[in-house]
């Protein structure tokens, strides 16, 4: 292993790093610079800072009265809302949606997902994966993964943020880092990573020696534990380090710093929890955005309750122009900042409703078919993925997988999912998609 003990710019031989870069060796196995940026390269891995913002839909949103809707089935399958056109030829959504008719070639509405589950559980939007079948340690999520295998952009900013509350129905949060251990559960900054964001009195001076003894600690017990808690434990120091050393984290935070218009635009919501879930907090497409610009790989955002199992039509009109305001608020916020190559922006829910509606004017659990949005990334927006039969219930046409979604989004990152694996438990290589899925070629 090499160690380099030199302050600044200059190495412990008095070599400087201009130097090092050209002589390219000093114990890294003989490998020059371009041999390791070719290894990188055939690791599947690219270096550059991508993100994503996924946003979940606790409960299932109706896919029928959003982006599919079906003005030639029955009455009691159709519904109440009408179909509008968009600013691209031949697609219609729901007039509840009129900001996101108006850029519609800047998303991609997928009509024919069609392997959920019937589960009340974030699942399957974290990880792509059903719970049936995981290894020891169960399956990460996506956060966690990009985590693992990508790391963070600055020492500040977690890769992995999840805004997220804690929700009344806990599956709701059941996502997590799975195998790869407490070191990539995603950092909650207004819950379990609240206090690593505070001093508490400590200078930095003071900070600097802690970090020095910690760092030299018993590392024979580091070097031997097995269980990767220790390793767990480097990583939240680490992080803590670097978010109580700078203000990078805490000034990304504040939305308040953005011009009034821009906090205008994304809207006022409703900070109280709907049903079971989150709340509809506007604010957060924004924190999100600011996130990722500072340096965050992967934000994720819940938003509402959607389980309309009664009063369907009337909970969709309090809370699609909710949804349509903050969505397309990040989405016009990330193209006017030049960020619509580099963050890709996925919307989506657990299922999606039933084709007839019930007894109590709701729509029940239906996971045959659902519905999701993509939008930025650098993706070909402007299209329609999939379609359903004249009920809505069955994909006819393109059906596509979670896990052909999650794989089209870590392409985007730059991570090759045919290349990348992460170690389980047992020592075991997984890949980080289920069953050989590979990104979707109509949108990349």
């Amino acid at each position: 292993m090499l160690t380099i003990y030199g302050r600044k710019s200059r190495f412990c031989d008095g070599i400087s790093r201009r130097n090092f870069l050209k002589i390219g060796a000093l114990g890294l196995g003989g490998l020059t610079l371009p041999q390791l940026l070719q290894a990188e390269a055939n690791s599947g891995i690219r270096r550059s800072h991508k993100a994503v913002i996924m946003i979940y839909l606790p409960g299932g949103p109706p896919h029928q009265d959003m982006f599919d809707l079906k003005t030639d089935a029955p009455s009691e399958i159709r519904g109440e809302f009408k179909p509008i056109k968009t600013n691209v030829s031949g697609i219609q959504i729901c007039e509840h949606l009129p900001r996101m008719a108006a850029m519609m070639d800047k998303l991609i509405p997928i009509r024919s997902i069609s392997d959920a589950t019937d589960d009340h559980t974030d699942f399957m939007c974290m990880t792509g994966r059903s719970k049936r079948n995981q290894p020891p340690g169960g399956w990460p999520s996506f956060g966690s993964i990009v985590s693992k295998v990508q790391g963070q952009t600055h020492p500040a900013i977690p890769s992995y943020i999840g805004l997220e509350p804690k929700m009344q129905h806990h599956p709701y949060n059941a996502a997590g880092p799975g195998f790869l251990g407490v070191a990539h559960r995603s950092f909650r900054p207004e819950g379990d990573g609240k206090p690593d964001m505070v001093l508490n009195g400590i200078t930095l001076d003071r900070l600097a020696d802690r970090k020095a003894l910690l760092t030299g600690f018993d590392q024979f017990r580091r070097d031997v534990d097995a269980s990767g808690l220790m390793t767990g434990l480097d990583t939240f120091n680490e992080q803590a380090f670097g978010m109580m050393t700078s203000s990078k984290l805490l000034e990304a935070l504040d939305f308040q710093r953005e011009d009034k218009r821009t906090i205008e635009g994304y809207g006022k919501g409703d900070s109280k929890p709907h049903g079971d879930a989150a709340p509809m907090l506007m604010e957060q497409f924004l924190v999100a955005r600011r996130l990722v610009e500072a340096g965050a790989r992967c934000v994720t955002v819940a938003f509402g309750f959607w389980d309309y199992h009664g009063n369907n039509h009337k909970l969709a009109r309090e809370d699609l122009p909710m949804l349509d305001q903050g969505v397309t608020a990040l989405v016009e916020d990330l193209h006017q900042r030049g960020l619509d190559k580099d963050v890709s922006v996925v919307v989506w829910g657990e299922f999606g409703r039933t084709p007839t509606i019930n007894k109590d004017a709701g729509r029940d659990h239906w996971p045959k078919v659902s519905c999701a949005l993509l939008a930025c990334g650098g993706m070909k927006t402007g299209q329609v993925i999939g379609a359903t039969d004249r009920l809505g219930g069955e994909p006819v046409e393109r059906p596509v997988l979670f896990g052909e979604v999650f794989a089209t989004l870590y392409h985007n990152l730059g991570i090759d999912v045919n290349k990348v694996t992460i170690t389980d438990l047992s020592g075991r290589p997984q890949y980080i998609v289920e069953g050989g899925c590979q990104p979707m070629k109509e949108i990349i």
